[in-house]
């Protein structure tokens, strides 16, 4: 056998063997061992739960905004009710730039919901045919999503439950909405089709759906003008390479009215939702670093345990010729198998949590609190390999300090120490 091979022969020899069950080492092994796999499993769970929860609030952000919103420039800055041109051509305009997915126009306009009892001030927002209604589709709770149109009124309006809740209405009522602005009064008599929850409570307090036809027609708008047009890009990561190609095609010209074209990401739009998500990635490192600490704790106890506990054996191996380099590289593979076991149960309890929690929604939540009903999970591959890897690498590097310890032990007064 060779010189190199010796030490990890010798470290699986010790691992394997059940040897005496009265051993100190033998709880001393279980508790390190089971300090990785808590240690582990709590860093799945909490970057699961992290990363499915950002990505939960970003959906809902971005399904009810877009990526990229694309209007007239003082409305952007001070949102505020400015029509821009928004013709076939200039949505052709918009679909062809690279990285764009899908493109759909939207108005706004501000008014009140009335019924016999109650009212409620409300925005609507008015979208056309070419509306992506998928992602109401996914939340939509009872009725279904109206056929908007830019050509014709067709009188319904979609709702949150929020709203339904307030007015004490629900689908197939009729409501009356008002519009109070500088031309007067003007009323809409609406017909409740579809009611939707996302639990976003900004949105779900404010926002109702209606046609694209209605809205342009009570802001007194051209037919071709709109608030502006939402922009779903392919990739949310690139984001900002895609904002950089509407701001060179796009912002700054100005439309046949005069008015001037800009954009803003949702980012922009919605800058304290993401910055709070952004904060949540701090909490992801304090608890990867406290758990990291903790295992590796745990394994330095039980290494100096092992350590001491093997006096006679690291005596025998010095008295037969072994180096200190040795006898250490001998107690890190030991510790090294420690790890693995460890990491193996982390990864089995960490993983089946996380499948019981996707697949039967277990742990629920207050939505009015955290915008969910139940703990999101996201399962991501690649941050599992990547967080076993830095726990067993930070482990073993912080074990060559305590492995230092076989250099004092001296073999004449080792063979006496048991």
């Amino acid at each position: 056998m060779s010189h190199n091979k010796l030490p990890l022969f010798i470290a699986r020899r010790i691992f394997l063997q059940n040897g005496d069950k009265s051993k100190v080492s033998r709880p001393a092994i279980r508790i390190a061992t089971a300090g990785v796999a808590i240690g582990l499993a709590v860093m799945l769970v909490s970057v699961s739960v992290v990363f499915g929860f950002k990505h939960s609030i970003e959906e809902k952000v971005i399904g009810l905004g877009s990526h990229i919103q694309v209007g007239e420039f003082t409305a952007l800055q001070n949102q505020e009710p400015y029509p821009i041109q928004m013709n076939d051509s200039m949505l052709q305009v918009l679909r062809h730039i690279k990285g764009v997915r899908h493109v759909q126009r939207f108005a706004m306009k501000q008014g009140i919901l009335k019924t016999d009892n109650d009212f409620l001030g409300v925005t609507f927002k008015g979208v056309g045919p070419e509306f992506d209604s998928t992602f109401l589709h996914q939340h939509l709770i009872k009725g279904s999503i109206p056929a908007f149109s830019d050509s014709t009124s067709s009188n319904h309006i979609l709702l949150s439950m929020t709203m339904a809740e307030k007015l004490q209405v629900q689908c197939g009522d009729k409501l009356s909405a008002y519009f109070i602005d500088g031309n007067g009064l003007r009323a809409r008599r609406l017909t409740i089709q579809g009611i939707y929850q996302t639990n976003l409570t900004a949105y779900d307090n404010a926002l109702a759906f209606i046609d694209l036809y209605t809205t342009v027609r009570l802001n007194r708008w051209e037919s071709d003008q709109a608030s502006g047009a939402e922009v779903k890009v392919d990739d949310f990561n690139k984001l900002e390479e895609t904002e950089a190609l509407f701001i060179n095609k796009v912002n700054r010209t100005v439309d046949q009215y005069g008015e001037t074209y800009s954009s803003k990401t949702i980012r922009e739009i919605s800058p304290q939702i993401f910055h709070w998500l952004d904060l949540l990635d701090l909490n992801v490192w304090i608890i990867l670093a406290l758990m990291i600490a903790v295992a590796a704790i745990t394994m330095v106890s039980g290494l100096l345990i092992i350590i001491l506990e093997r006096t006679s054996m690291i005596g025998i191996l010095k008295a037969l010729g072994a180096t200190n380099t040795t006898i250490r590289h001998i107690f890190l593979w030991f510790a090294t198998f420690i790890i693995g076991r460890g990491l193996l149960w982390g990864n089995v309890i960490g993983i089946g949590l996380l499948l019981l929690q996707q697949l039967t929604g277990i742990v629920r939540l207050d939505p009015n609190i955290y915008y969910v009903d139940t703990v999101p999970v996201d399962m991501n591959w690649l941050a599992f390999a990547a967080i076993n890897l830095l726990t067993l690498v930070v482990s073993v590097f912080i074990l060559i300090a305590p492995s230092y310890l076989v250099a004092h032990i001296h073999p004449a007064k080792s063979m006496r120490y048991e």
